[in-house]
């Protein structure tokens, strides 16, 4: 069966479980999924139960499809998200994206945690994602294109939408919330970046660095979506801390830090500016 109709069949299931028609996605990352309290939940489908959709079984992630209401909107959550390190194949990682365009998303907010690069980063700061650099040799665009999903060589001179950047921040103002801006380097991983390589995204132009986010983020500009993206730092990345790295830690971090997130997640959607 081609991609698009393993998409198709999906969205098919989906709809017959969910009486939910969304209009922002949302991808929460390692440690961020206390943002589905604060939902109005319809539906919480699990990935297993999906034809067609990857599965993941990494700490952090709970692995839902959650469908409901959150401010003004309705919303399609991934609860968990897959990674290129786990064996996947990019399309494989980026699978949900194309079936939230299917059922109607058309505003895309990616969360993560990372680790920070710029010397003024701590750990719990969040961090709007003003451009990303792709520091993987393939991305989910390669291979034959489809025309039903895209074109052929999508632009990517805003992939976090300059309009959604700015009512983050006008949000962020109001509340009264601390953030940073900064550039996100995708690294593959499993392992954390070694001294060397985090000193040459620094020289790239890097302030964060993290094991996600960039697939989605390709995809969601090649099928037109408006995206938003928001780290959460967990840590500073080697050479700039003390102390050996552990996913305990990110996850510790990121749960800490959800409560402001979450707050100014909820605030953006309770705002008309979408």
């Amino acid at each position: 069966m081609k991609f698009y109709d393993k998409v198709i069949q999906s969205k098919l299931f989906l709809e017959k479980n969910t009486q939910i028609k969304p209009k922002v996605g949302i991808i929460l990352g390692s440690g961020l999924g206390s943002l589905v309290d604060d939902i109005e939940v319809e539906a919480s489908i699990g990935y297993d139960l999906i034809p067609y959709f990857p599965k993941s079984s990494l700490e952090g992630h709970a692995g839902n499809l959650v469908f409901g209401k959150l401010g003004l909107y309705d919303v399609m959550v991934m609860q968990g998200r897959f990674h290129f390190y786990e064996g996947f194949e990019m399309k494989e990682v980026t699978y949900p994206i194309f079936v939230m365009k299917e059922m109607g998303v058309t505003h895309l907010l990616i969360t993560n945690a990372c680790g920070g690069i710029n010397p003024d980063f701590t750990p719990g700061d969040l961090m709007i994602i003003d451009d990303f650099i792709n520091g993987v040799g393939t991305n989910p665009l390669h291979g034959p294109n489809d025309a039903r999903l895209g074109v052929r060589f999508p632009d990517m001179s805003d992939p976090y939408n300059s309009e959604l950047r700015q009512v983050a921040r006008d949000v962020a103002h109001d509340l009264k919330i601390d953030y940073k801006e900064g550039i996100y380097a995708f690294f593959q991983g499993p392992y954390y970046e070694t001294r060397a390589e985090i000193k040459m995204y620094g020289r790239l132009g890097a302030d964060a660095i993290g094991m996600s986010t960039v697939p989605e983020t390709i995809v969601s500009n090649y099928l037109g979506l408006k995206t938003l993206g928001i780290s959460v730092i967990t840590n500073m990345a080697t050479g700039l801390r003390d102390g050996a790295h552990s996913h305990q830690e990110v996850v510790e971090i990121a749960n800490k830090a959800s409560l402001a997130l979450v707050k100014w997640v909820k605030a953006i959607l309770e705002s008309d500016q979408l």
